[in-house]
């Protein structure tokens, strides 16, 4: 069985537990790697700065408020690289507003999931992601970048 490499770009140190702890329950063998601001999920998407041996990974989750670059530019730069443009993108925030989930397809972002509140469907959210992204939907192998 592939193991499936997942992103989590996340400053939120409970988000962060939860679902490490909801993708480590799951079915499909994973690797999560975190990055806790909009620089560093960059470094390690271009493999600069302190990620030079990073992964590229095959899957994205990506919060919108974010330390030093928001989740929006992020978004934008790596949807706008031909070295990661097709590698999905799900934004995962706790904002429902219109706004941002207007600019988050406009920079074509593949899914965009309001983070809910309490922790039973949190955690059924993020089974959901994964089972959704890995079982059903094919993607593409992922070059080095």
């Amino acid at each position: 069985m592939k193991t499936v490499h997942i992103l989590l770009v996340e400053d939120n140190d409970g988000d962060i537990y939860l679902t490490r702890e909801a993708l480590e329950d799951s079915r499909i063998i994973n690797e999560i790697s975190v990055a806790r601001d909009g620089v560093e999920a960059l470094d390690f998407m271009f493999k600069t700065g302190n990620h030079t041996q990073a992964t590229t990974p095959d899957l994205v989750l990506l919060d919108i408020n974010l330390p030093l670059k928001s989740g929006h530019e992020v978004l934008e730069t790596l949807k706008s690289d031909p070295r990661t443009k097709q590698i999905p993108v799900i934004m995962l925030t706790t904002s429902s507003s219109e706004s941002d989930i207007v600019k988050s397809y406009a920079h074509h972002a593949n899914c965009y999931i309001t983070k809910p509140v309490e922790i039973a469907p949190f955690l059924e959210a993020i089974g959901s992601i994964e089972n959704f992204w890995f079982s059903i939907v094919t993607l593409p192998n992922q070059s080095p970048a």
